[in-house]
C-alpha cells in the first residue's frame, strides 16, 4: 500500500469513529500524507451573542484538520499543544475550510500549520499551529474492546 492509500484509509477509519465530525457534518475534501482539508458550514447554533461563529467551533474545525493530517501516517497521534489566532469573523451559513500542513516531524513529535478560510472567496478566518505526539499504536489496527 503506498503512502497516499495509507493516508486515505487512515482518514476513513478515523471518520467512522469521529462522532464530532459526523455530528457537525464536516467533510474531508482532501487527504494526503501530512495533509488534510476539511469543510464545515457554520450553523445557526454555532454563533455567539455577537452573531458571529463561536471561536470554539472555528478552533474545532482547525483541530480536526490537524488531527487528520497528523494521523495520516498510520500512527495514532494526539495533540500536545495548539494555538490559534482569529483573523476575521465567520457567520451562520458561512462554509469554512481548514487546510492542515505538516511542517516537520522530529522523533515522535510534529508541527502542523492550519489555515481556516471562508469559501468561496478564500478570506482567512483563523491561523492555527498544532504540536503533535505519536503513540505506539497504528490507526489501522482494530479498536480495543
Amino acid at each position: 500500500m503506498d503512502e497516499a492509500e495509507v493516508a486515505r484509509r487512515c482518514a476513513e477509519t478515523m471518520y467512522a469513529r469521529d462522532k464530532v465530525a459526523q455530528d457537525l457534518a464536516m467533510q474531508i475534501t482532501e487527504i494526503a500524507p501530512g495533509r488534510a482539508r476539511l469543510r464545515m458550514t457554520v450553523g445557526d447554533t454555532m454563533v455567539n451573542g455577537h452573531g458571529i461563529a463561536h471561536g470554539g467551533y472555528v478552533f474545532l474545525l482547525a483541530d480536526s484538520a490537524f488531527a487528520y493530517a497528523c494521523n495520516s501516517h498510520d500512527v495514532v497521534t494526539v495533540a500536545a499543544s495548539a494555538d490559534v489566532v482569529f483573523v476575521a469573523p465567520a457567520r451562520a451559513g458561512d462554509v469554512l475550510e481548514a487546510t492542515a500542513l505538516e511542517r516537520t516531524l522530529y522523533g515522535r513529535s510534529g508541527i502542523y500549520d492550519v489555515t481556516v478560510r471562508r469559501v468561496p472567496g478564500g478570506e482567512v478566518v483563523a491561523e492555527f499551529r498544532g504540536g503533535s505526539r505519536g503513540r505506539d499504536e497504528a490507526v489501522l489496527d482494530p479498536p480495543a474492546t
